[in-house]
Formats: structure tokens, C-alpha cells, sequence
């Protein structure tokens, strides 16, 4: 038989399986509401059964998660480790450039707001040619907005702030 090895927890593994098995019994509850427990055959049904399915795995998760190794690094306290390992700051960076295209895109509408993230999205992700980012993005917004636009006939947005300026 062979013998296996202890897993390492990840720093914030414990925390994220805790919330993910509150969800799913959060999920029960509400698929609960559907219709009860009325009969086998009732809206609610499946997505009782499926909530249940999602308690039972996270349960069983967040238990295997309890047993892990922490294995922490020397000099390193859990939230730096978390940081090194979990959320670098090209992540953090990237994941607030997304946020922020997706409050301008209504706001400055869709070529823009586009054009703006594309841009920074080169430049967190490690390109320093500015030119050649502003270029490229350019080209490639064009192609986007050629077949959305032009062939698909899909609307974008136009922009809140820039009515008065670009119809």
C-alpha cells in the first residue's frame, strides 16, 4: 500500500473553504424557499439537490483543509505569505483595472474605456513601449469594433460623459 503524502495548505485555503461551505448552506436555504420540500418532482427540487450536493463536497473539503499542513515559511507571517503566493500585485493591479473598465465603460463608452484598459493591461503586465502599447491597442480595438460593431451589428455602449461631445 502506498503511503501518502501530507498536503500543504495554502494561506487562505482554511478561510476560503469555510466561506465556500457558508455559501453553499446560504444556497440551500434559498433553494429551499423555491418551493419546500413539497414533492419529488417541484420546482425546487433540483436546485435542492444541487445546493445539498454543494454543502456535502465543501464540508468534506473544508474537513481534508483542516488536516493539511500549514506549512508556513520562516520569517514570513501568514499574510505575507498569502500576498507572495495568492495575491501578487500584478493580480491585485489587474483585477482593479477590470473593475475600473467595467465603471467607465457605461460612463465613457465602449472605444475608450477600451482603448484606456487595453493600454494599462500591457503596461501592468510587464510592456514599458508606450508607443507601440497605444499602437497596438488602437489596431486591435479597430478589429473589435469592426466585426461588433459594423458586421454583427451589436451595439456598444456610447458613453454618459462624452454625449455632448462624440454622438
Amino acid at each position: 500500500m502506498p503511503m501518502l503524502e501530507k498536503k500543504n495548505r495554502l494561506p487562505g485555503e482554511l478561510t476560503f473553504n469555510a466561506l465556500l461551505l457558508l455559501v453553499s448552506v446560504f444556497l440551500l436555504f434559498q433553494a429551499y424557499g423555491i418551493s419546500g420540500f413539497e414533492s419529488i418532482t417541484s420546482a425546487g427540487m433540483f436546485p435542492m439537490l444541487s445546493a445539498l450536493v454543494m454543502v456535502i463536497t465543501a464540508a468534506l473539503t473544508l474537513r481534508q483543509t483542516r488536516k493539511a499542513v500549514n506549512d508556513r515559511c520562516v520569517g514570513e507571517t501568514l499574510r505575507q505569505q498569502f500576498v507572495r503566493q495568492i495575491s501578487p500585485a500584478v493580480f491585485v493591479s489587474f483585477t482593479l483595472a477590470v473593475f475600473v473598465f467595467m465603471f467607465l465603460l457605461s460612463r465613457l463608452g465602449f472605444v475608450l474605456s477600451a482603448y484606456l484598459f487595453l493600454v494599462l493591461a500591457m503596461r501592468l503586465l510587464g510592456s514599458t513601449r508606450w508607443l507601440f502599447n497605444a499602437l497596438l491597442s488602437a489596431m486591435a480595438l479597430s478589429v473589435v469594433y469592426l466585426i461588433f460593431h459594423t458586421i454583427f451589428s451589436v451595439v456598444l455602449p456610447k458613453g454618459t460623459w462624452l454625449v455632448r461631445v462624440w454622438p
